[in-house]
């Protein structure tokens, strides 16, 4: 068993320690949106999963800490 410290803010441990629901969708001319839920009017989108992905992973930290980022 590994213990992880983390050196950032709470929000940051907050962040990595908790799940998130995601919603994928893809619109009509072929983006993909990513909606999470539980964090109202956190979403993002891209042309590509991967960089979808990270996007959404930058938009919950915004969501949770927006002064930081």
């Amino acid at each position: 068993m590994t213990n992880t410290t983390y050196i950032n803010n709470a929000t940051h441990e907050l962040f990595m320690a908790k799940k998130y629901t995601v919603i994928i969708e893809k619109d009509e001319d072929g983006w993909l949106i990513s909606e999470v839920v539980g964090l109202p009017g956190c979403h993002t989108q891209a042309k590509f999963l991967d960089q979808l992905l990270e996007r959404t992973k930058e938009a919950i930290k915004t969501y949770l800490d927006p002064i930081s980022s």
